[in-house]
């Protein structure tokens, strides 16, 4: 079975972060490392079809969170936290009710346990439209881009992921192919009467509609020692939007 592409930070307490869809491990690179200098062992994890891991036809977060017990048993961690946002947040779900000795302590990232229905499609035929035959730098891969995706913040997100395929050629590092076919398992639910005791944290942006009030009754029947708390002059990107605030309410509840 392929291994989960990472980078490693620190020594301590092993902390594996799950990026969100069409996101990479390096979204996390700076909160990665200042969790590195608070006594974590970090794990930075690029999940299937995202980031520099391997590419696969078979998509789903059963098969995600099989990735990531695998990921741990070959780095010989027998428990760890668990920090996932969006998509990750989901696949840290499924992999904390599946096997909840190997999760220790949950944090979940702007999403609930609920079913979503596929949103993504603009997004997804603006990357569609990308010529690769006729992009030779960033620019001009942001602005075919600009022509389909007003907003900057998401074209610079989405870029990162742009890279040199070989010489004079670019590419996504992102399976875009099975991520169109595959769109509707991101909104998918954990099972309807799976549980995890442990500790949770729930986190949502004031200015995001991913968790709204009246799924906080679905949240604790899933995870019934969830808090949920909210970050400040933050959308559906909390930890890149407020990223001190984010840092400070888990960091405290890693800690605690």
């Amino acid at each position: 079975m392929p291994l989960l592409h990472s980078k490693i930070l620190g020594e301590g307490k092993p902390l594996l972060i799950l990026h969100g869809f069409l996101g990479m491990s390096d979204n996390w690179k700076t909160l990665g490392s200042k969790y590195a200098e608070n006594g974590f062992q970090v794990h930075l994890i690029d999940q299937r079809n995202h980031g520099k891991s391997f590419h696969s036809p078979d998509f789903d977060y059963d098969f995600m969170s099989t990735d990531v017990e695998h990921y741990m048993g070959h780095h010989n961690i027998e428990s760890a936290a668990i920090m996932g946002h969006s998509m990750g947040g989901k696949t840290a779900m499924h992999l904390s009710v599946a096997q909840p000795e190997l999760v220790n302590k949950l944090v979940v990232a702007d999403i609930a346990p609920k079913f979503y229905p596929p949103h993504h499609q603009l997004i997804i035929d603006a990357l569609l439209e990308l010529d690769f035959n006729q992009i030779s730098s960033r620019k001009q891969a942001d602005e075919m881009l600009s022509q389909n995706l007003a907003d900057f913040g998401i074209r610079q997100f989405l870029l990162k992921n742009l890279y040199w395929v070989e010489q004079g050629k670019l590419g996504l590092r992102f399976n875009l192919d099975v991520l169109k076919n595959k769109m509707e398992e991101i909104g998918e639910n954990i099972n309807a009467t799976s549980t995890y005791q442990n500790q949770t944290l729930f986190l949502r942006g004031d200015r995001s509609e991913y968790i709204l009030p009246h799924d906080f009754s679905q949240i604790r029947k899933h995870f019934p020692s969830a808090e949920i708390e909210t970050v400040e002059n933050a959308g559906h990107w909390l930890h890149a939007e407020n990223p001190l605030q984010f840092f400070e309410k888990t960091l405290s509840f890693l800690n605690s």
